[in-house]
């Protein structure tokens, strides 16, 4: 069969390319010719019209909503998430083949045309509240993550280059010397200030696009921007986002008279959703939400000691749980949303959450090296390219050995997390970019201590994961031996046939 898939996680870095690579493997192996669009942070191939064409069925492994998808409407669909495609590929493929064979059977005139694109919304009737409520959050922050790794990074280089007074430097239209490393670094923070900037809008702007499509940008981005203007920040964000999409949402099930439904995508749905959303934004929910807002940023202050170990612990565990999964992004997004406070202790969480992000794959290519024959030969090639994952603060790296032992890995990295993030508390280390691994280690406060938490976790982790792993052999071996023993004649019973 002719099979395509769509593989898009938040990120769109590892997990996409990770799926499309066991989807397309998977399916070689099953004999059917599979194409796969990556809708990753690099953009994406849109599928040739011929392959479209021919295609039977296709495959939407996906954690945010998938771009265009009214392409495949004529086609059977099965609906994944990427961790999903990664470690159950085979039977995606199967389930594929079977919607394709029951689309096949089915009598004529009852399977759909090809439909011609159009706006449509990206709610999945399908799925589950839970489920489309995360699908909308997590496409949000899937175009936030740019804004925020360019945004910190270039205000965390400001800071190196002119020190922390840099913040306090005049616009740079008004005063900049091509020779002043001042000038320099003073221009790096503005560039960056303003990229920061953009967090909340972009955020509100894309939650309401994954819910109503297009309609509903204006309304999110404005909503936005509200959000800032009243200090309700990222959860006001998020928050302007989802009423953005309700909204428009809504207004798209009015059934607009001829004359006016040319204009709707385009004027009335963007217009009255902005008015709506604005004023419910500035005269009824901004108050409540800067308050909350402010109170969050009260409360990481207020933070020290053993609550602060508490809370690098608690996101430790949740960085290696799921490996860049929902739990994961839920803590890096926690860590995002304190960083645009501007708080110290919101500082101290983002270098937690990355040196506890880095620890697992670190952790794993340490323990291919050390122990290879307790891991197979695929997962010593992993291991190699796990080194550089980790180092990069690509927690996604320590997939392919969680999902060959997950009862023994996942405990054990976590284990190793837990102890990074506290650690980096402790020593109070902090970093104002939001990625970028150990290649931002001269931004980060009290790098040494940072680089001894990172390697207490990898230690931790390796020796769990050793530890566990040996335990689970000697355990096989015994039951094996036990089975032997039983299956084999008893001593006494040789003995007397011997005698015979």
């Amino acid at each position: 069969m002719k099979l395509l898939a769509v593989t898009a996680c938040p990120t769109g870095i590892a997990h996409t390319y990770m799926a499309a690579e066991a989807l397309e493997q998977a399916a070689a192996d099953a004999g059917h010719e599979m194409i796969v669009e990556t809708q990753g942070s690099a953009g994406s191939d849109p599928f040739p019209a011929d392959a479209l064409a021919a295609a039977d069925a296709i495959i939407l492994a996906a954690d945010v909503e998938v771009r265009d998808k009214e392409r495949f409407a004529h086609l059977p669909t099965v609906h994944s998430g990427v961790k999903k495609a990664i470690s159950g590929a085979d039977d995606l493929i199967a389930q594929a083949v079977a919607a394709a064979e029951e689309r096949a059977a089915a009598p004529a005139g009852t399977v759909a045309a090809p439909r011609a694109p159009e706006l449509q919304t990206k709610v999945s009737a399908g799925m589950g509240a839970g489920a489309r409520i995360r699908g909308w959050l997590m496409t949000g922050v899937s175009y936030v993550i740019p804004f925020v790794a360019a945004g910190g990074l270039l205000i965390a280089l400001g800071f190196a280059l002119g020190g922390y007074q840099i913040s306090d430097a005049p616009p740079v239209t008004e005063q900049f010397s091509w020779t002043s490393q001042v000038s320099w670094a003073a221009l790096l923070f503005q560039l960056g200030a303003l990229a920061f900037g953009f967090l909340v809008p972009v955020l509100g702007g894309f939650i309401a696009y994954a819910i109503a499509d297009r309609p509903a940008l204006v309304p999110g981005f404005v909503g936005g921007m509200v959000a800032v203007k009243v200090g309700a920040g990222f959860l006001g964000g998020l928050v302007a986002g989802l009423l953005a999409g309700g909204v428009v949402y809504a207004m798209k099930k009015w059934k607009a008279p001829k004359a006016v439904a040319g204009i709707m995508p385009v004027l009335v749905l963007p217009l009255f959703g902005t008015l709506i959303v604005g004023a419910i934004m500035f005269v009824v929910v901004g108050a409540p939400l800067a308050a909350a807002t402010s109170g969050l940023t009260n409360w990481l202050n207020s933070l020290s000691g053993g609550n602060a170990l508490l809370l690098g612990a608690i996101l430790g565990l949740m960085m290696a749980f799921d490996m860049g999964g929902p739990v994961n992004k839920a803590a890096y997004a926690f860590a995002v949303a304190g960083l645009s406070t501007g708080s110290g202790t919101a500082l101290l969480i983002m270098a937690a959450v990355m040196a506890a992000g880095m620890t697992p794959p670190l952790a794993l290519a340490l323990a291919t090296v050390l122990r290879k024959k307790l891991f197979s030969e695929v997962e010593r090639e992993n291991g190699r390219a796990a080194w550089l994952l980790g180092a990069s603060f690509i927690t996604e790296g320590a997939i392919p050995f969680a999902a060959a032992d997950p009862l023994r890995v996942i405990p054990s990295i976590m284990a190793g997390s837990a102890v990074a993030g506290s650690l980096s508390m402790a020593f109070g280390s902090t970093l104002r970019a939001p990625h970028g691994g150990i290649f931002v280690l001269p931004l980060i406060g009290n790098p040494w201590g940072y680089l001894v938490a990172i390697i207490a976790g990898t230690l931790v982790s390796t020796a769990l994961v050793i530890a566990l792993k040996t335990l689970g052999r000697r355990k096989a071996a015994a039951i094996t031996d036990t089975a032997v023993a039983a299956a084999s004649p008893s001593s006494t019973a040789r003995t007397a046939a011997a005698r015979v």
